[in-house]
């Protein structure tokens, strides 16, 4: 059974930034204090920058609304989506941490069967400190986890594994459903508990969620745009998605994992299925061309930075799917735009000039 210790957790105390989105007051960190208040906190505000959001005492955070991501990145702030939760990524970009945990203000503490309550900041961690495994399905999942190891057959020349770049959680209550599928299944909950973490395989694509992720940002930082979404644009609830797939395909290429499942998390509440068809329908329908060119996509030799890859793909996007919409002609240029502004904030040595939010 993964830990489910309910005492605070110092694991990568001054290694690790909290990334939160939101339009609302952060009453839901009480339920996360004993876990989260030993981290620094980067929330990120959505909406109107002139509404006050109140933070519970006695955590430390960094707050930047609307107007700061204006006055900080100037003319590159355009690559960074309004009125969604795609606004999470400017928090990915004025971090100066190793790793990211990344979670949403619905989401409380999930308890696992025995009726303990989870850190899940705490598997996640571990989750990105152990190896993983793209190059070969170990049958036992997580070959790294307490009380199990490689199967017979498993390669010993692959045991060693490589660097894990993200974690991805999932969710216990609200699954992370589509919105035919919440209309079709509007009372449908997630109770199934299942205690595995495994490695996503080399080629595979996978539907990443948002709401309960964490990576390693020094690896795969740069990747980690969650794209043009929201006001003024004709797609929305596919930012971390398009992440997920660009993230992969450079994960992939560079020789890095991703793993999926533990740690839960409890998912409060249910979106309107009506608001969220009316933000998906482009994506539903365009996904079926979305992802038949992120499974062919190939990077190049040459491209030996996250960086490197990323402007690749960009210039893939805007061959191949600026044909589907022009759509993806603003979206090939805003991750240009988002390389930039991450290369202007990340300089070796940069990071005191470097603007704050309001920190407390």
């Amino acid at each position: 059974m993964a830990e489910t210790s309910a005492s605070p957790t110092l694991l990568l105390k001054d290694e690790l930034d909290i990334v939160i989105p939101t339009i609302r007051n952060l009453d839901f960190l009480e339920m996360w204090r004993p876990f989260f208040q030993p981290y620094h906190l980067i929330i990120v505000q959505d909406g109107d920058p002139s509404k006050i959001i109140e933070v519970p005492g006695g955590f430390d955070y960094e707050l930047y609304n609307r107007n700061d991501i204006n006055r900080i990145l100037g003319p590159k702030a355009s690559c960074i989506s309004f009125k969604d939760s795609a606004c999470r990524c400017f928090g990915y970009l004025v971090s100066k941490k190793k790793y990211i945990f990344t979670i949403d203000d619905d989401c409380f503490v999930a308890k696992d069967p025995s009726g303990k309550e989870i850190n899940a900041l705490q598997q996640h961690i571990k989750n990105l400190l152990a190896p993983s495994t793209p190059f070969f399905f170990n049958t036992l999942y997580d070959p790294y986890r307490e009380g199990t190891d490689f199967v017979r057959g498993y390669p010993f020349s692959l045991r060693e594994g490589v660097p894990t770049a993200v974690s991805h959680g999932l969710w216990l209550n609200i699954p992370d459903y589509d919105a035919p599928t919440q209309l079709v299944k509007p009372l449908e909950k997630n109770t199934r508990f299942v205690d595995a973490v495994m490695t996503i395989p080399k080629g595979t694509l996978f539907p990443m969620c948002g709401m309960n992720l964490a990576f390693n940002r020094e690896l795969i930082g740069p990747a980690m745009y969650f794209g043009l979404m929201g006001d003024g644009q004709p797609i929305g609830r596919y930012d971390d998605m398009w992440a997920g797939w660009c993230t992969k395909v450079i994960c992939d290429h560079m020789g890095w994992g991703v793993k999926t499942g533990l740690p839960y998390i409890w998912h409060s509440k249910a979106s309107n299925p009506f608001v969220n068809l009316k933000k998906e329908y482009k994506g539903i329908y365009w996904q079926e061309e979305l992802i038949p060119f992120f499974q062919s996509a190939i990077l190049p030799k040459d491209c030996t930075t996250v960086q490197k890859c990323y402007i690749e793909l960009s210039k893939q996007v805007r061959a191949k799917l600026g044909k589907v919409d022009e759509y993806f002609i603003k979206l090939a240029d805003a991750m240009v735009t988002w390389v930039e502004a991450w290369d202007e904030l990340n300089q070796t040595g940069k990071s005191s000039e470097v603007p704050n939010g309001a920190a407390k």
